[in-house]
């Protein structure tokens, strides 16, 4: 059955940045992917604010930031409430991603977009899924089905293929790289031919890669002539995707005996590196055939680094000896320990900073990446310091004031429950007598005599003298433990030690990086002018395909519509020319703008009306394989709709105030035309403005369903209502017969109803009376003797079709 299929482009098209779309299939919504750009732009979240309740589920391709940035934030500040459709790869990295991310922020400033909590809330949506799982969705996305294939690029990379009743097909194929890597197998696209409607990005439409062996070598000789200069390499990676195809290439390199390496160091340093090559280790199957050999055959784990030291902080590092090679995160050196080490390295000549990925653009290594020869730079350099002097005073006052009011609070509560228990336990003792104080009840002996009662009393009442036992505070784990009650003094260390360890000068070292997650901080920035006199560099370990790949993928999957995506605009326009000109008429390309909203539904003359509850209550539906069906005469109430959206139609085809009320000339009294379609067996009623002219009414239907007299992306809130006739309004029509029956499947049908049958020629006989035979024009003819077999057989095959 044929679906009405909408694409709006939410972020990521006509420029390099965040992805994001809404996909509708009748009325089943995805948001494919969620992300957010480096700058954490929040043009984006108000735009995503507008349609985010309306989302049925959420699919996501990978999982860095530009691909699912948005989601903790969707989850815990916008009311994102959804399931959430990932590989297994893409939960666990993707959350590594995200951690970083957030702690590289706030090591340096005051970041309060979401927190590790919302981080947590939105991946505990994540439903986990392997490749070439096939999910069929319930509800309103009944029919519909998803399928991850691999894309490469990173691990667990997704291509999503979605499916409707079988028929229509939809891709969404976006950053996917076709060639085989260390520790990836291309993506899989062979898989997917002749799509409905294929959904990529024109990253690298017009760019030229070079290859891989070529880059391989400009790697290798920058890192040997850096470091036999005692110089350092700085590497900008990202945290758990791309980085893990440097980290395998290097450490392979440092195995090398011929390459001389080995004496050198190498690390890995992000907030997350220990979890990220654990993760690692656990995803083998994930990976490409020769890990996988390697692995079975050997036993030995790909990810078990021998030369590569994890650290997670620049006191980690500073133990690593130098001259040394560092992967480091941020790739777009905004924020991490990739921009503070690029601060430190940057304005000595005999380092070298390493580029591996183009972010987008406004950000510092974009910007080197795209001015290769600039040598001054005023950068931010934002800190977060330890508070001291009067700021430190100012803040454990307030701390102090903090902590009595919550104190008192907390008191308070505590009087409250002792005064309802005492009261209680008055009320159980009928003692009248009581000295009330404020925390103790005091029995004063001799005073308030028992009055007698019926029922004998079963305790005594004696002195209660004043005692305060502290009650015992517990959280969700139990009681609460405080650490110095287990302190052994003997151990504790000297003021001097303490005052050692809290600079780091314990071991005789240089001042280390001091944990600020327990003390009082304050973040200062600055503008600092800096000379860059160290070399650097962009070598390309994106992983994508590149745009000659590109191209010659779609052609190979000729798609019946394509959509561009995520790309700058001469990237988008080329791709777009492209594929026109190898495709020719077969294929229908869209280049959508922000916000627009791209129809790509395959039946030209389809669209989508409301049903009255008055209506669907008196339709009699016949069931059909899976399906249910029903014949539907009514009356569309588009008066409404023209009125509510402002749209009028041209001269001829009547106006929005003709349409209501009958006023003007070209409606008389709002006259609907009304004409009957029968195709493929299935009635439908096609309602078109009174007017002077059939282009009249057609340019007045499209206005009517916003395919004319709109601005692009602009779509009509209000849906067409389809109203019941009245029974003497209702024309009538012949029953129309809906299936194919087989005459071998309805033999065995007569069989099980006690009916003889058998094949005589091509001709079903049955009981020796009764002749069943298809016609040339395919339909079932019914000969035979007036009798009461024939009538039987008759409405058996009745009963194959659905009759509307």
């Amino acid at each position: 059955m044929t679906s009405i299929i909408k694409l709006t482009a939410l972020s990521g098209v006509q420029e390099e940045s965040a992805l994001c779309y809404l996909l509708q299939v009748d009325e089943f919504r995805f948001l494919l992917d969620c992300g957010w750009d480096e700058t954490f732009s929040m043009e984006t979240i108000d735009i995503l604010k507008r349609y985010v309740h309306q989302v049925d589920a959420v699919l996501l391709s990978h999982p860095d930031p530009i691909h699912l940035g948005a989601l903790p934030y969707a989850v815990g500040k916008l009311g994102l409430n959804c399931t959430i459709y990932a590989t297994i790869p893409v939960y666990k990295m993707g959350q590594m991603f995200m951690y970083d991310l957030y702690q590289s922020r706030h090591n340096t400033e005051d970041f309060n977009l979401f927190t590790l909590d919302d981080v947590d809330s939105a991946f505990d949506k994540i439903q986990q899924l392997k490749y070439s799982q096939i999910v069929n969705l319930k509800g309103k996305g009944h029919g519909l089905s998803i399928t991850p294939l691999p894309a490469g690029h990173m691990i667990g990379g997704t291509i999503w293929k979605i499916v409707k009743d079988g028929e229509e097909e939809i891709v969404y194929a976006v950053d996917f790289n076709h060639k085989r890597e260390i520790h990836l197998n291309g993506c899989s696209l062979e898989m997917v031919s002749r799509p409905s409607l294929l959904i990529t990005d024109s990253f690298n439409a017009t760019y030229v890669q070079p290859r891989r062996k070529q880059r391989d070598e400009q790697l290798l000789t920058i890192v040997m002539g850096t470091l036999r200069a005692d110089g350092n390499v700085l590497i900008a990676v990202d945290t758990a995707g791309r980085v893990l195809e440097l980290a395998q290439l290097l450490d392979q390199i440092w195995r090398t005996k011929d390459s001389g390496l080995g004496v050198y160091s190498l690390a890995l340093l992000n907030n997350v590196s220990y979890n990220v090559v654990e993760f690692s280790k656990s995803q083998v199957e994930w990976m490409s055939d020769k890990l996988m050999r390697c692995f079975e055959d050997k036993r030995n784990n790909p990810f078990q680094f021998r030369h590569l030291s994890l650290c997670h902080s620049l006191a980690d590092l500073a133990r690593v000896p130098s001259p040394k090679v560092v992967l480091c995160s941020q790739p777009d050196l905004e924020s991490g320990f990739s921009r503070e080490l690029f601060l430190q390295w940057c304005t000595e000549a005999k380092n070298s900073i390493i580029l591996t990925y183009r972010t987008s653009p406004g950000t510092l290594a974009r910007y080197l990446i795209d001015n290769p020869g600039e040598k001054m730079l005023d950068l931010e350099v934002r800190k977060r310091m330890k508070l001291e002097g009067k700021e430190l005073d100012e803040y454990l006052e307030k701390e102090k004031t903090k902590k009595e009011a919550a104190k008192k609070l907390e008191q308070a509560k505590e009087v409250d429950v002792d005064s309802s228990d005492e009261s209680d336990m008055e009320d159980d003792l009928e003692q009248p007598a009581v000295v009330k104080s404020k925390h103790h009840d005091l029995m004063m002996k001799g005073e308030g005599a028992r009055k007698g009662s019926f029922f004998k009393q079963a305790k005594k009442s004696y002195p209660m003298f004043p005692t305060h036992e502290e009650r015992i505070k517990w959280d969700e784990y139990g009681e609460i433990i405080r650490p110095e009650d287990f302190l052994v003094p003997e151990l504790q260390a000297t003021e001097e030690e303490k005052s050692k360890l809290d600079m780091g000068l314990a071991n005789g070292d240089e001042p280390m990086d001091q944990d600020l997650s327990d003390v009082p901080t304050k973040c200062t920035s600055s503008m600092e002018t800096l000379e860059i006199k160290a070399r650097v560099t962009y070598i390309d370990y994106e992983g994508r395909s590149d745009g000659d790949s590109i191209k010659k993928i779609i052609n190979q999957m000729k798609p019946r519509q394509l959509v561009i995506v995520n790309g700058p605009p001469d990237a988008s326009q080329d791709l777009s020319e492209s594929c026109k000109a190898f495709s020719g008429k077969d294929i229908k390309v869209y280049t959508p703008k922000l916000q627009e909203t791209v129809d790509a539904t395959s039946e030209t003359h389809i669209y989508q009306v409301r049903l009255k509850d008055s209506l669907v209550s008196s339709l009699q539906f016949c069931r059909a394989r899976d399906t249910e069906l029903a014949w539907v005469d009514g009356v569309l109430d588009m008066r409404v709709t023209l009125v509510d959206t402002g749209v009028l139609p041209e001269e001829g085809g009547g106006t929005a105030t003709a349409a209501a009320a009958g006023t003007e000339e070209g409606v008389e009294d709002g006259e609907l035309v009304a004409m009957e379609t029968e195709a493929a067996g299935v009635g439908a009623m096609v309602i078109g403005v009174g007017g002077s002219s059939e282009a009249a009414q057609q340019r007045a239907m499209k206005s009517l369903f916003g395919e004319d007299e709109k601005e692009a992306g602009e779509e009509s809130d209000v849906i067409p209502t389809l109203e019941p006739l009245s029974t003497n309004e209702i024309p009538g029509h012949q029953s129309v017969f809906i299936n194919e029956p087989r005459l071998s499947d309805f033999k065995q049908v007569l069989i099980r109803e006690g009916v003889q049958a058998e094949f005589v020629g091509g001709v079903l006989v049955c009981n020796n009376l009764v002749a069943v035979r298809r016609t040339e024009a395919g339909r079932i003819c019914l000969e035979g003797i007036q009798c009461e077999d024939y009538y039987k057989i008759r409405e058996l095959l009745y009963q194959q079709y659905a009759v509307v």
